[in-house]
């Protein structure tokens, strides 16, 4: 029998989220119900609200979450009611050309939920990646739900999107290892996990660019062994300084803006590998020497997600944190609840906040 529970969800462009109640059907064919127990609120949600990802309005806002399974539907195998999860919103399907190469995370057929949630008066609401998890109990494919060992959910459920594609960027697509060099700009959320990343991986030197220095404070609780604020000082000489003039093996860029994906680019050791992971806006453009391209070698990478696949890397996460090695309490600035979101938004846009976690 479908339930009605309270959701966060954006209206229209730009207006201040509303908490209202949601209809979330029974679980059908490859489906489940979730139980949200936390969500992280991520910059993508903010996105959302003010139409840079479309237009599909009402939007049931959240992604970054971790909960109980409740219910499923029929044909599902990878979960049962009971089991803690984190959920993910690049649902693999087995099948495609990327999957049948050996390489699920660049599927390109993943999946979501066929029902969709309701107002109570019936308008059909798009679920922020597919997944809407600002609410007490959400609807997805059942492939996006990922069992792990149990555990703070406010901290592990931020390895649904943000701390996961930081870790990835240095890890899955960058390569890094140990004895390495890395570099990243931009030290908010994912920035910083691209950092602690790197910290597991055994690089040894790991250099946090920003143009803050209380996040550049922060960067070095992560792993950062240098920092650099790049308002005072010239960033690629800075970062080559630091690697005996070569620069450094890896680049992650986290923060999508042309100006620091160019300082990415010269920061980097010749065949050394740039990872773009911020998010640039569709108008934005970059334009570099090819004479450069060709001569430095290399690799110049964009990472989505981290290259993950969420069935490997949530699982062997979780245990990294629950043995300490892994600090994903540090992410979590402040536990807030549902009707506390519009304010989260403001202070995550002050950059006042890592993460900002909805408990529920």
């Amino acid at each position: 029998m479908p339930q009605t529970v309270k959701g966060v969800i954006s209206r229209s462009k730009g207006a201040d989220v509303e908490v209202v109640d949601v209809v979330v059907p029974d679980p059908g064919p490859g489906e489940a119900v979730v139980k949200i127990e936390t969500c992280g609120v991520c910059h993508t949600d903010l996105h959302y609200r003010e139409g840079g990802i479309n237009d599909d309005y009402p939007f049931l806002l959240g992604h970054e979450a971790a909960g109980y399974v409740e219910a499923v539907g029929e044909g599902v195998t990878e979960v049962e009611p009971g089991d803690f999860v984190i959920l993910n919103w690049r649902a693999v399907c087995g099948q495609c050309r990327a999957c049948a190469k050996g390489k699920p995370w660049y599927c390109f057929n993943t999946h979501n939920a066929t029902q969709k949630m309701t107002l109570t008066d019936g308008t059909e609401l798009t679920p922020a990646l597919g997944i809407g998890a600002f609410i007490e109990k959400t609807l997805v494919a059942a492939g996006q739900c990922t069992k792990v060992p149990e555990a703070d959910a406010a901290a592990v459920g931020l390895l649904g999107c943000g701390v996961m594609a930081g870790f990835g960027a240095a890890v899955n697509t960058g390569g890094v290892g140990r004895g390495d060099s890395i570099a990243v700009i931009g030290c908010g959320g994912v920035g910083n996990a691209a950092i602690a990343g790197a910290k597991v991986a055994g690089a040894t030197t790991i250099i946090a660019v920003d143009v803050s220095d209380a996040k550049l404070e922060q960067a070095k609780h992560f792993g950062a062994t240098h920092t650099v604020n790049s308002t005072h000082t010239d960033a690629v000489e800075a970062i080559r300084s630091l690697t005996d003039g070569n620069g450094a093996d890896v680049v992650v860029e986290a923060v999508g803006r042309p100006e620091t994906y160019e300082q990415a680019f010269y920061a980097r050791d010749l065949a050394g590998t740039v990872v773009l992971v911020g998010v640039p806006t569709p108008d934005q453009q970059v334009t570099l020497p090819m004479i450069e391209i060709f001569g430095r070698g290399g690799s110049l990478k964009s990472s989505w997600y981290g290259d993950c696949l969420p069935s490997r890397d949530f699982p062997m996460l979780v245990d990294l944190y629950k043995q300490g090695r892994f600090d994903l309490d540090a992410f979590v600035s402040e536990r807030i609840g549902l009707g506390d979101v519009e304010a989260a938004f403001d202070k995550m846009h002050a950059g006042e906040v890592l993460r900002s976690v909805v408990e529920l």
